[in-house]
């Protein structure tokens, strides 16, 4: 247990760092040095060129913002649904009426929880208004996420 990552660290995914960003930032540089060389002409040259840097740096922007987005705003669901069923195969009550008196925030922080401490740091949450931090720091048996994006 004293090897136990207590963090987590953000994973890879080859297709979109190593090919598509890199392909966007190198053509957002380009189309921007290349449309500086010729700002302020009225040709169709200064329109193109502005027009391939303005689409380069949106695209770049979409990719970064949209892949995090939806992994995390999916991940988020399917976390709330594992600490619901978990709290039920342990007390055998569902956590939907508590639920609602805990932020998602502190629901993604009692994953880490182990089972016998996941009811009771629940209440707690729920009576102190724990922070994440704080439940966090309460958790004696941590069960790293490796999977979280």
């Amino acid at each position: 247990m004293a090897n136990q990552p207590t963090k987590n660290t953000p994973m890879l995914y080859p297709w979109h760092h190593f090919v598509l960003l890199p392909a966007l930032l190198i053509l957002s540089g380009y189309g921007i040095r290349r449309y500086l060389a010729v700002a302020g002409d009225d040709t169709e040259e200064s329109r193109l060129w502005f027009t391939l840097m303005a689409l380069a740096v949106v695209s770049f922007g979409v990719l970064l913002m949209l892949r995090q987005h939806y992994a995390l705003t999916l991940q988020d669901r399917i976390i709330r649904l594992e600490v619901r069923q978990r709290y039920f195969e342990i007390t055998g009550q569902s956590l939907r009426p508590l639920e609602e008196q805990l932020s998602l925030s502190q629901l993604l922080s009692l994953r880490f929880a182990g089972d016998a401490e996941l009811p009771g740091l629940v209440q707690s949450a729920i009576r102190e208004k724990l922070s994440p931090k704080d439940i966090q720091s309460r958790i004696q048996d941590f069960h790293f996420d490796p999977m979280r994006v």
